[in-house]
C-alpha cells in the first residue's frame, strides 16, 4: 500500500504531455487477441490497469512485450481458459474479454468485473447484445459463461447509451456471420479508436462515432500497428490543476474536439487559455465565476471530469452546482474535500459548492480513480501537507503522475504506507 504526500500552495509552471487514453487502451488490449498475428499498440499508458491486462493475456498464453509506451501482443499461442477470479476481478475493463473471447473462440468464461464502485453499471446490456448475436449467457458460481456454436449478425438496440456495451458487442460482432447494426451506440472517441484498430486488422465497421454502428462480419483478422489517441480525461485533469494553481502551464498532446464541452465550461468560468492544434496553454487565473454543470454521454460534459473540476470551482466566488446524471454515487470525494475545509455538500446526485473556499492540508482517502485525481488537485491548492491514501486507484489511470507534477514544480512524493 502506498500514500501520496503533497506540500501544497506552490504555483506550478511549465509543460506536461498527455499520455495515451486509458479508456482506449483497456479495450484495445483485449481487442488485439482477435488477430491471428502480432498487434503493436503505440502510446500505451504505463498504468496499473494496463499491467493487469498484460498479466491476464499472459495467463492465456499470449506473448507480450511492453516498453517505452509500446505494447506488442502476439496472440498466436492463445488458449481459451476460464478466468473467473484473480486479476479479472481487479478492474472493470476486464469485461472486454467477454466480447473478444466470444468473437475469437465462440465461448468465454470470465469473472464478474471489478474496478471503482460508482453505483450500478448496466452489464445486462452486454449480455443482451451477446444473446442477440446467438450466444447463451449464464452466471455460474460468480463467473459469466458465454457459449455459441455460431455467432450471427443482428440488429441490436441498446436501451441506454453505454461505452462498455457498445465496445463489447463490436468485439463479438466483427467475426459474426452477416451484418450487425448497433443502435443507440455510444459516440465517445474511444469507440472510434477501437473501431479504427479493428478496421486496421481487417474488420468492416462503419458509423463509429455516431449513434448507429454497422458491422459486416469477416472470417479472419490480422495484426497491425496502431497509435492510441491522447487521454482526454487526463488532459482535463491537468487543465483543471493548471487553472487552479498554474503560473502558466502548457498541456501538450491534446485533441481539442474531444474536450469541447469541458473547455467551454472552463472558458465560461473565466479560465484564460490559448488553444493550438494539439496544445492548450493555460494562463494565470485572476478571478473565477461560479457555474452549474451536468454530466451527459459524449459529446456532453464527461462524468469522468466532474470530480477533477470540483476543486477549481472552490475558487469561484458564489455557488456552483454539479449534477452527475450518469453515476449518481460519484460524490465520495466531497466529504474528503470538506475535511480539507471546502464549503460543499451533497444533495442526491447534486454537489453544491460555495466559494471561495480556502483549503488546508489533511489526511484524505481516494475512493475511486477520479476522486483520487480531485484530491491531488485539492492537495496542490491547499496550505500545508495533504496525505492521500488508497492511491492504487490513482495509479490505475494516471501515467507517471508524480513525475509529471514534480516537473511542473509540485512538492509531491509517493511513499510506502507503514
Amino acid at each position: 500500500m502506498k500514500k501520496i504526500i503533497i506540500r501544497g500552495g506552490r504555483p506550478l509552471k511549465g509543460e506536461v504531455t498527455i499520455s495515451g487514453a486509458k479508456n482506449s487502451a483497456v479495450a484495445l488490449i483485449p481487442a488485439a487477441i482477435l488477430a491471428d498475428s502480432p498487434v503493436i499498440l503505440e502510446g500505451v499508458p504505463d498504468i496499473q490497469d494496463v499491467h493487469s491486462l498484460i498479466e491476464i493475456l499472459e495467463i492465456m498464453g499470449v506473448k507480450t512485450h511492453f516498453a517505452d509506451n509500446q505494447l506488442e501482443i502476439d496472440p498466436r499461442g492463445i488458449v481459451s481458459i476460464p478466468m473467473p477470479s484473480g486479476k479479472i476481478n481487479s478492474l472493470r475493463a476486464s469485461y472486454y474479454f467477454m466480447g473478444a473471447l466470444l468473437g475469437k473462440f465462440g465461448e468465454a468464461v470470465v469473472g464478474l468485473p471489478g474496478g471503482c464502485y460508482l453505483g450500478p453499471r448496466p452489464i445486462d446490456l452486454h449480455f443482451k447484445g451477446f444473446e442477440a448475436l446467438g450466444a447463451s449467457v449464464a452466471n455460474e458460481h460468480g463467473a459469466i459463461y458465454l457459449r455459441s456454436d455460431k455467432l450471427k449478425g443482428d440488429r441490436i438496440f441498446l436501451d441506454m447509451v453505454s461505452i462498455g456495451a457498445t465496445i463489447n458487442v463490436m468485439l463479438a460482432a466483427v467475426k459474426a456471420e452477416g451484418k450487425t447494426v448497433i443502435e443507440n451506440a455510444a459516440r465517445e472517441p474511444e469507440i472510434i479508436d477501437v473501431a479504427t484498430l479493428l478496421n486496421n486488422m481487417g474488420a468492416k465497421i462503419r458509423g463509429a462515432g455516431t449513434n448507429e454502428i454497422r458491422i459486416e462480419g469477416v472470417s479472419e483478422l490480422h495484426g497491425c500497428r496502431h497509435s492510441i489517441i491522447p487521454d482526454r480525461i487526463e488532459a482535463g485533469t491537468y487543465l483543471s490543476l493548471a487553472a487552479a494553481m498554474g503560473a502558466g502551464i502548457k498541456v501538450n498532446n491534446v485533441i481539442y474536439e474531444h474536450l469541447e464541452s469541458y473547455i467551454a465550461k472552463l472558458e465560461e468560468i473565466g479560465v484564460p487559455m490559448e488553444i493550438s492544434e494539439d496544445t492548450i496553454e493555460v494562463f494565470p487565473v485572476q478571478e473565477l465565476k461560479p457555474t452549474n454543470l451536468k454530466t451527459y454521454p459524449y459529446p456532453g460534459f464527461a462524468t469522468d471530469l466532474q470530480q477533477p473540476i470540483t476543486p477549481l470551482l472552490l475558487k469561484a466566488a458564489g455557488t456552483s452546482e454539479v449534477t452527475d446524471t450518469i453515476y449518481a454515487k460519484r460524490t465520495n470525494h466531497i466529504p474528503e474535500l470538506v475535511r480539507m475545509g471546502a464549503n460543499a455538500q451533497v444533495e442526491g446526485n447534486m454537489v453544491i459548492i460555495n466559494g471561495p473556499s480556502k483549503l488546508n492540508g489533511a489526511e484524505v482517502v481516494a475512493s475511486d480513480l477520479r476522486a483520487g485525481a480531485c484530491l491531488v488537485i485539492a492537495g496542490l491548492m491547499a496550505e500545508g501537507t495533504t496525505t492521500i491514501t488508497n492511491v492504487e486507484y490513482i495509479l490505475r489511470g494516471y501515467d507517471h503522475i508524480i513525475e509529471k507534477l514534480t516537473a511542473l514544480g509540485a512538492d509531491i512524493e509517493m511513499k510506502e504506507q507503514l
